[in-house]
């Protein structure tokens, strides 16, 4: 009997010195800085090789098929193909952003300040796609603004507009100005109207943007530290498809607004 409570305490002590050593091990780690010791990675290409899982696919239709039938709703139409290529220092598709831009923000800022916008800007690389004769959908709208970019009025001194100016005759490229700008470039330098009126070094000029812009996109250092900054709260893709909305067919003419002069 005694030999079996020697044998029994033996293997208990045995069990509380591993149990001990493991509770010591535990804390030991715990209180060690943690380093990531290795970090392995491994491309996996989605193809058509890849099978569906009906489970989730089944999930996935129902907001797949929404999805498609907004994107494909058709909003308006255009009779003639609209781009950013068909003229030298203007585009039908340019003019267009420009002056539905106008007509959607102006309001809106005339509400909250009871002033107007003197023109609109945008950049050349902003407009992404162009459109097609026949029915404009909502996917033509995405296509054509993808990013979330926001309208916004800057106001801007005189110094900042012959600033703008000198921005549009070195790049030399159809970025989007609004009808209320008129730019001839001559061979003395050029001749601009605002409004039908000449600048007016003594006051100051609100210019519809985009927010990417105003915070120097595409080098327009111009837009930056302006007099004021007016945030719309308005996408400029809403105001696009806002604008398509209410237009049952889209017009749009070449009418020499940023021109050389011959």
């Amino acid at each position: 009997m005694a030999k079996l409570i020697k044998i029994i305490s033996i293997s208990a002590m045995k069990k509380f010195i591993i149990f001990f050593f493991i509770i010591i091990g535990l804390f030991s780690c715990k209180n060690l800085p943690q380093q990531i010791v290795k970090i392995e990675g491994k491309q996996v290409p989605i193809t058509d090789t890849i099978s569906s899982t009906q489970a989730i696919e089944s999930i996935i239709k129902p907001y797949r098929e929404k999805v498609e039938k907004e994107m494909n709703t058709v909003i308006s139409y255009t009779p003639k193909e609209l781009n950013r290529t068909d003229a030298k220092l203007e585009s039908s598709l340019g003019n267009l952003m420009a002056d539905l831009s106008y007509e959607r923000a102006n309001p809106v800022f005339q509400s909250r300040t009871g002033k107007n916008i003197d023109f609109v800007m945008f950049n050349y690389g902003g407009i992404r796609a162009g459109i097609s004769k026949g029915n404009i959908t909502n996917e033509n709208a995405f296509n054509l603004m993808p990013f979330e970019n926001s309208l916004v009025v800057v106001e801007l001194t005189s110094e900042k507009i012959n600033g703008l100016i000198n921005y549009l005759i070195i790049e030399n490229k159809a970025h989007p100005l609004s009808k209320q700008i008129n730019l001839v470039i001559t061979e003395s330098g050029y001749d601009l109207k605002i409004n039908n009126k000449p600048i007016d070094n003594s006051k100051t000029y609100f210019v519809l943007t985009s927010d990417y812009l105003q915070n120097g996109g595409d080098n327009m250092n111009f837009f930056k530290n302006p007099v004021n900054v007016y945030k719309l709260d308005y996408k400029v893709r809403n105001a696009i498809i806002d604008y398509f909305k209410e237009t049952d067919t889209i017009r749009v003419t070449l009418d020499g607004r940023f021109r050389k002069e011959n």
